[in-house]
């Protein structure tokens, strides 16, 4: 597992181990890993359980998680509660749990996770799709490193889960589409239980019901051949088990088409019951172990994929990870999280270099306005990417454009971020020109009052720096900020007329007034210099 720089301590003393637990809880088994974080940042992995649990049968088939479920999970989380504590895991900041698929889409949510925190004093997260996605990319992405054919290349990540199916475009190296799809093994089990299919009709329902849905998927990922495709789920680390002679030793496989496509036929066949004696799997496992492999099998020929890669990492390896940073918006998932608003403007033609030059205004200004704003450093990375997408409406009207920009954001994918973190992108997007926040404004008011404040103050410092760049000039201009006691002074360098740029201000400025109190002051670095001179 990939080392990480240790936190700084105070002059001469040596940072302590300490010890961290994740939790996953999917739609057919609940997961438990604790983990020893070293001196050095080295992860020692401890202790690794699972239970079955029903979540998967109960959504799927019902839309609800029934009682008896909850209950048996309530049980579960006690159990590992008990485990924790032996290890020294007590307090809140040392754990880590999360639910997907099936709890996320049950009517019921959000009282089953009040149950299991009222139960246990575990606080259980419901993650989107996106999060899954972020979290399995910082999973694998040491194992990838080394690999050449991903550096240059194009190749989809693919983790199929009980509920759904996580997928990611790399493109030489970087993110340039993410999505979650509603295709998984145990979803698929269940729908194929619905048709009471006779056992000779079995696979042939099986292969047509998993090919309708890759071609639907087909068509919403913006590629048709990739060197590779990266299997990252349990089924498909069995099928590397069974394939490769190196797999006990290597954290990552490389398998062959051929070789893959004839296991999961073979699989596919065999009766689940077969599966658990002949090959000592759990019966939660056996069930979804055709309908997984056989998913894969059509991505790898769908997009005619030359060898199927395997590592050995799962989404907790990705939420250790991320416990051990720190944080869960790395500078390595910044760049990514850019790089997929940059390919998102692409798509509709956006101005790139007058994109790139607000987005980077805007940072440099939320900067300069810290002790104003008191925004975290993450709404800077919601700062950036609005500013980079906030024209992208263009492409469907230069009138009311900004409306239109919000519309393509809030119905796009970015990669790793939440619909709540779209939504504030979207916004700000929306009010870098024309109307001010509106109450009655639908969107805006959808909002709770800390994200309407947080999108007020983002939209005000887009709407300067959008100011600021009214010239559309081929080469950037330097600026640089500063808070005086009655004004906030922009200073343009290398330059002598500004009057475009002091016409859109006073057209744009007034919210930024309004959200902090002060004026924009447009200088010219010469008149700094003129003005200084004379006092």
């Amino acid at each position: 597992m990939r080392k990480q720089t240790p936190t700084s301590q105070p002059p001469g003393t040596t940072p302590a181990a300490r010890t961290l637990a994740v939790i996953d809880i999917g739609a057919s088994a609940m997961r438990l890993r604790i983990a020893e974080i070293g001196a050095d940042g080295e992860v020692r992995a401890l202790e690794s359980l699972q239970h079955a649990v029903h979540l998967g049968k109960d959504t799927f088939t019902t839309g609800r998680i029934q009682t008896e479920t909850v209950e048996e999970c309530v049980k579960i989380l006690k159990g590992f509660r008990r485990i924790m504590t032996e290890y020294g895991v007590t307090q809140p900041d040392q754990i880590r749990a999360v639910a997907t698929s099936a709890v996320r889409e049950a009517e019921n949510r959000e009282s089953v996770l009040d149950r299991l925190y009222m139960s246990t004093q575990i606080n259980v997260e419901a993650i989107e799709g996106t999060e899954e996605n972020r979290l399995t990319y910082i999973a694998i992405q040491d194992a990838l490193r080394g690999e050449k054919r991903l550096k240059k290349g194009k190749a989809i990540i693919v983790d199929i889960g009980g509920g759904s199916t996580e997928l990611l475009l790399l493109e030489e190296g970087c993110v340039t589409f993410a999505h979650s799809f509603r295709l998984g093994a145990l979803r698929i089990r269940e729908t194929l239980e619905t048709y009471r299919a006779p056992t000779d009709r079995v696979r042939a329902v099986l292969d047509q019901h998993i090919r309708r849905v890759v071609d639907q998927l087909r068509h919403t990922v913006p590629v048709k051949q990739v060197e590779a495709m990266v299997a990252v789920s349990g089924d498909a680390q069995f099928a590397a088990s069974l394939l490769s002679p190196s797999w006990a030793s290597d954290r990552l496989v490389s398998l062959e088409l051929k070789g893959f496509c004839e296991l999961a036929d073979k699989l596919a066949t065999v009766p689940v019951d077969d599966l658990v004696r002949q090959y000592r799997i759990p019966y939660q496992e056996a069930e979804t172990l055709g309908p997984a492999l056989l998913v894969c099998e059509q991505l790898a020929r769908v997009f005619a994929a030359k060898s199927i890669l395997v590592p050995k990492a799962s989404l907790r390896d990705g939420l250790i990870q991320e416990m051990v940073a720190g944080s869960t918006w790395t500078e390595e998932f910044a760049v990514q999280a850019i790089y997929s608003a940059v390919t998102l403007g692409k798509k509709y033609s956006f101005d790139r270099r007058h994109a790139e030059h607000v987005a980077e205004l805007s940072a440099q200004m939320f900067r300069a306005l810290l002790a104003e704003h008191k925004l975290d450093p993450r709404y800077e990375l919601l700062l950036r990417i609005a500013a980079l997408l906030h024209e992208i409406g263009n492409y469907v009207s230069d009138r009311s454009h900004h409306k239109h920009s919000m519309y393509l954001i809030l119905n796009s994918d970015l990669f790793g971020l939440r619909r709540k973190d779209i939504a504030l992108i979207a916004l700000t997007a929306r009010y870098h020109r024309r109307a001010t926040p509106q109450p009655y404004h639908e969107e805006y008011q959808a909002l709770d009052r800390d994200s309407r404040i947080a999108v007020a103050k983002l939209a005000a410092i887009l709407r300067v720096a959008d100011a600021l760049e009214r010239s559309h000039l081929p080469e950037q201009r330097a600026v640089s900020f500063a808070r005086e006691k009655n004004q906030f002074v922009a200073t343009v360098h290398d330059v002598q007329d500004l009057t475009l740029e002091r016409l859109a201000l006073k057209e744009k400025g007034n919210m930024f007034e309004e959200v902090f109190g002060v004026p924009v002051l447009l200088r010219a670095a010469r008149a700094a210099k003129s003005e200084s001179a004379h006092g």
